[in-house]
């Protein structure tokens, strides 16, 4: 992928438009070419300064109401005239405007609930192309940090839970540091290790619904293997370039020293 066919498609990328495949495409581009780099940087914080500080509002009643009005309002019929002249549409220039209005009102709703994607597999794309993006310079971690007594406490405030964050440098995957990140619309917290020159990202959130689910190897994905669980009320997925073997022993010893999370 050229520089030129990436600045066309680095609005769509970080606004979330690009299918799976370009997303992932235009993401590896990004840790190797510096100056794109720097505008998906720039691009990236301008999002989430917005995300932190928009307020999103239910759509009002009365809103609702004039749509409503708008739509089942009846069309009158002008009587015929010798020249007739097609009225402007006023009305249904108003009814657009005012159902653009409540669709904008109820994406931002929609927003703030925090939903997921709906299928595994899209989520799983979204872990990847977060993954990828991770590596690019200076995005990595938003708090860098072999202390788990540092990272842990940087999410308070930010996540409407509190991530886990057992220290495994003793086992050979230090702790490097924590982030925050979003699939979907929601936001995640990030944890990340190390293991040799590679790079683990575990991506966590409140489970939906359902019980404990054992470690399971969703797939890999241009190259990054990924693996899902649930425990504790908790859904985790990491990834890495780490062979499959390692990594799933990066899970056992991750749970291992991870207590299910009380209620």
């Amino acid at each position: 992928m050229d520089c030129a066919m990436d600045r066309d498609l680095l609005g769509a990328y970080v606004d979330g438009e690009l299918l799976p495949g370009q997303a992932a495409e235009v993401a590896e581009h990004l840790t190797t070419c510096e100056r794109c780099s720097a505008e998906a940087d720039m691009m990236l914080k301008t999002v989430r300064r917005l995300r932190e500080g928009l307020v999103r509002d239910r759509a009002p009643d009365v809103l609702r109401a004039r749509i409503r009005a708008a739509l089942h309002e009846e069309r009158i019929t002008d009587a015929p005239a010798p020249r007739r002249v097609t009225p402007f549409p006023w009305r249904a220039v108003a009814a657009g405007l005012l159902i653009a209005a409540a669709s904008s009102v109820l994406t931002l709703v929609a927003t703030r609930s925090g939903s997921t994607p709906a299928g595994n597999s899209t989520i799983a794309d979204e872990v990847v192309a977060s993954h990828i993006r991770s590596l690019m310079p200076g995005h990595l971690t938003d708090v860098e940090s072999n202390d788990q007594h540092n990272v842990k406490p940087w999410f308070n405030g930010r996540l409407d839970f509190s991530p886990v964050v057992p220290r495994l440098d003793s086992l050979g995957f230090p702790l490097l540091g924590g982030r925050l990140d979003y699939i979907g619309t929601r936001p995640v917290a990030v944890v990340i290790y190390g293991r040799r020159k590679h790079v683990i990202n575990v991506f966590s959130w409140p489970a939906d619904s359902g019980g404990d689910m054992q470690p399971s190897a969703v797939g890999t994905r241009h190259g990054y293997n990924i693996i899902r669980w649930k425990r504790g009320g908790v859904e985790s997925w990491t990834a890495s370039d780490l062979n499959a073997d390692e990594l799933r022993q990066f899970v056992e010893l991750l749970r291992a020293g991870t207590p299910p999370r009380r209620e």
